[in-house]
């Protein structure tokens, strides 16, 4: 009885794990499925080489068209799919209008007949500017 308890033991170490691991895979690959099978049009997708596109038509079996920029419309297969993702929302906000004018601060130059450095009456100390090319 002790000499076949120890082979047991082993098999067991070993199946347990291939049939979890097994499991994990299928509901992966069961995921993934439903995933393509619900695509539609509209829909934003990434594929597996990391390219963003728009679902065109999803109507083939294999295939599906996808639109990667306005009015440019490739096909893909459908195992090319990686997963959906949110949609892009475009704002009309102007950037010159979200400028806050006081936070931008002006920092007078200074320019110093001497090479030493020079103090403003904010209190900044400004560096004179190098110059290239003397040894």
């Amino acid at each position: 009885m002790n000499q076949l308890l120890l082979p047991l033991l082993l098999m067991l170490v070993v199946a347990i794990p291939l049939v979890m691991g097994t499991r994990k895979q299928k509901k992966a690959a069961a995921a993934q499925q439903e995933l393509l099978s619900s695509l539609a049009p509209g829909d934003r997708v990434m594929t597996t080489s990391g390219l963003y596109a728009s679902v065109a038509d999803a109507s083939a079996d294999t295939t599906i068209d996808l639109e990667i920029a306005p009015g440019v419309v490739t096909t893909w297969l459908r195992q090319a799919v990686r997963e959906k993702v949110e949609p892009v929302v475009e704002t009309d906000v102007d950037d010159a209008d979200t400028i806050d004018d006081e936070a931008v601060v002006e920092v007078p130059v200074v320019e110093s007949k001497d090479d030493e450095r020079v103090e403003e009456k904010s209190g900044a100390q400004i560096a004179p500017p190098l110059e290239h090319g003397k040894k």
